[in-house]
């Protein structure tokens, strides 16, 4: 009889022997995030293009300047943006059992979207931005459960899916017609600009008012997350096993809009990260079950620094954050079609 321990042997929990579990895999991935982190605090175009030593740091002032006021700021913000999003894409994709949904689903992202452009039409600041992102936000997700009740047909997963859609596109043309109505020489610019998402923008006081909101949202999000692992099974056996899938699916989805609607006023619409990741962190922990939200959270947040840091500081001018991460989430997308690791298999 093989033992567990020697080579082609098995752990108590099914594991092969010599592979790190779930949670040390996420310890990996905290590591990773960490590392990338560092990595971007020091990389940037001043006072060279390329990586700043320590030594520059310690001998200019303008230097070390930078990096606290402009990039570790930044670096916060993609961490809160990817962290949201990386989280409640995956929620999304547990609660509704479908791999191929992210973090606007419900039409928060685009009621985020309508809410922050009628602010700046407006001539507010960012004070006002983030109340209208997060006000129409979260009516766009009432209106999505609203509608989602009065449906009479389909299952409850089902009638969430086809008020989505409605929400999303009513938002998507509410804001096409403020885009339309915006003076095509000052107002619209600053819309276009602002909808390809970014962080130029970010500093500590948009974090102390949005990062409060988004921080509570993540953490909220892995502490249910066993709960909302029973939400991606049907309603009679999540019923069964002591849960109440209106009741949670709710709670959790208000949760995941919430968080959505503050990382939008700080960032503007980031594609891909809500889709993307939660499948990159069902491929780096090996698991389909509740690591996953913690997961998700941690490889999302990762996902955007990198690609924030490739903004910002591998070419001559700032790319949208956006872009990037579109470009980026794209092409991952076609390597786990490629390599079979995307399941679009309900459960």
């Amino acid at each position: 009889m093989t033992r567990a321990g020697r080579p082609g042997g098995r752990r108590s929990n099914g594991m092969p022997a010599g592979r790190p579990s779930a949670g040390g895999r996420l310890a990996l991935s905290i590591a990773l995030l960490l590392l990338i982190c560092a990595a971007s605090a020091l990389f940037g175009r001043y006072p060279e293009p390329g990586f700043t030593t320590p030594a520059q740091l310690a001998s200019d002032p303008m230097a070390a300047r930078v990096v606290t006021a402009v990039r570790l700021p930044r670096i916060a913000a993609a961490v809160l943006v990817g962290s949201v999003l990386g989280a409640a894409g995956c929620v999304f994709q547990l609660v509704f059992a479908n791999p191929l949904v992210d973090a606007g689903f419900l039409g928060v992202s685009q009621g985020a979207s309508f809410g922050a452009v009628v602010a700046m039409v407006a001539g507010g600041g960012f004070y006002a931005l983030f109340g209208g992102a997060l006000a129409a936000a979260l009516a766009a997700l009432a209106l999505s459960m609203f509608l989602a009740g009065r449906i009479r047909f389909g299952g409850a997963v089902l009638r969430l899916v086809l008020s989505g859609i409605a929400v999303s596109a009513f938002f998507s043309a509410a804001v096409a017609l403020v885009k339309y109505g915006a003076d095509p020489l000052g107002e619209l610019p600053d819309i276009m600009y602002w909808m390809m998402g970014g962080l130029s923008g970010a500093s500590w006081s948009t974090l102390a008012m949005a990062g409060p909101v988004a921080a509570a949202a993540v953490a909220a999000l892995v502490l249910l997350r066993w709960r909302t692992a029973l939400l991606s099974l049907d309603e009679a056996t999540a019923t069964s096993l002591g849960a109440r899938p209106r009741l949670e699916r709710t709670v959790t989805l208000g949760l995941a809009g919430l968080g959505v609607a503050a990382v939008t006023a700080v960032a503007g619409p980031v594609a891909w990260v809500g889709l993307i990741v939660p499948h990159l962190a069902r491929l780096v922990l090996r698991t389909d079950g509740s690591a996953t939200v913690p997961g998700s959270a941690v490889l999302g947040a990762a996902f955007v620094v990198a690609c924030d840091t490739v903004a910002r500081g591998a070419f001559p001018g700032e790319l949208p954050l956006g872009i990037v991460t579109a470009l980026m989430g794209t092409v991952v997308f076609f390597v786990l079609l490629l390599s079979r690791r995307v399941r679009v298999e309900r459960g």
